[in-house]
């Protein structure tokens, strides 16, 4: 019996250490411990959610981006069909007036014609130039216009670079 009894004085001993260095952890570590991972978290959760609304920003911006593009395809299109109208009504005034006068007149118009011509093709081109330039600076403005979409760009870039 004198064998059982040393163990269980160390038994209780160790209960004991265990039970103080228990409360303490319960009372001062776990609430510490707990608050820290609830603040990861929301922080978690914060970022999820920055990154949920940068996707839908983003996705609004590409379909009104290819809005934009759609329409300036449109208008390249109308303003090359009436351009090529014009050059038609062009070329059909001049065999008109070709019928009427003679070879030096002929020779003139078709001249005009070529003229009348890479003008119309140079003023396509400029307006087309235009009016890229137009939808570009549009699209940055838009996009750089607000100082809080400027810095919450630059903070998300900040945070993919921090988890990277």
């Amino acid at each position: 019996m004198s064998l059982l009894t040393p163990d269980l004085g160390l038994l209780f001993w160790m209960l004991f250490a265990f039970g103080v260095v228990f409360f303490v952890l319960a009372k001062f570590g776990f609430p510490v411990i707990i608050k820290m991972v609830e603040e990861r978290k929301a922080f978690i959760d914060m970022s999820l959610e920055s990154a949920k609304e940068a996707n839908a920003r983003l996705t609004c911006i590409v379909e009104e981006s290819e809005k934009i593009l759609k329409e300036a395809h449109e208008k390249e299109l109308q303003i090359l069909k009436e351009a090529d109208e014009m050059r038609l009504k062009v070329i059909a005034e001049a065999k008109q007036q070709a019928g009427v006068e003679a070879g030096k007149l002929i020779s003139e118009a078709r001249i005009a014609i070529q003229k009348e011509k890479e003008t119309a093709l140079r003023d396509v081109r400029n307006e087309i130039a235009m009016l890229s330039l137009g939808i570009a600076e549009k699209v940055l403005r838009r996009n750089l216009s607000d100082q809080s979409v400027q810095r919450e760009l630059v903070e998300q870039l900040i945070n993919e670079a921090r988890i990277n």
